[in-house]
């Protein structure tokens, strides 16, 4: 397993090293001792959450406060574009985003600290999106970021309008959305 950096620093492709032959493959998902190592600090997950979509569905961009989430995603069937949003007002990043493609193929995983909104749009005619999460999830807690903020400018690759859920089309943009300090 190692670890990419992004443009974001905190923010994390997660490569697990992949045996394969004729049989099929191996890899290993998880290993809390070695990310742990890749992150720098402690992380305790306390759930799993499994996601199924289909192409051209948009999730996002969520995050939680006051009770952060970190989370760590991937794609165990089909392909996502996975998306990254700081909202750490004081970092030197804050309002900037990333993009990763996430997919069965790939096998990678992203590394989404707390503080950060998240969300992808399905590539695939469907996609299985895995993740675990450092927090618990709160509905009282939970903030969309506007996904398609001009200010924040995050370049999806859509084919026509995404299918959202009407949380999620009114989200509110940078500009006035709750950050993190």
């Amino acid at each position: 397993m190692k670890a990419i950096p992004t443009s974001i620093p905190d923010v994390l492709v997660i490569e697990p090293q992949v045996f394969g032959d004729a049989r099929g493959f191996f890899l290993e998902s998880w290993n809390a001792r070695r990310f742990n190592e890749l992150v720098g600090r402690e992380v305790d997950f306390v759930q799993d959450n499994h996601s199924a979509s289909g192409r051209g569905v948009l999730r996002g961009l969520h995050y939680q406060l006051p009770n952060p989430q970190g989370k760590l995603v991937r794609v165990v069937q089909g392909e996502v574009f996975d998306v990254v949003v700081d909202m750490r007002k004081s970092s030197p990043t804050f309002g900037k985003w990333v993009g990763e493609r996430l997919s069965a193929d790939n096998k990678r995983s992203l590394w989404v600290p707390e503080g950060f909104a998240h969300g992808f749009v399905v590539l695939s005619e469907s996609a299985h999106f895995l993740y675990k999460t450092t927090a618990y999830y709160s509905p009282k807690d939970e903030k969309t970021l506007l996904w398609n903020d001009p200010k924040v400018g995050v370049v999806w690759p859509l084919e026509g309008e995404p299918l959202l859920k009407a949380a999620d089309a009114a989200g509110k943009p940078l500009a006035s959305a709750e950050t993190f300090p």
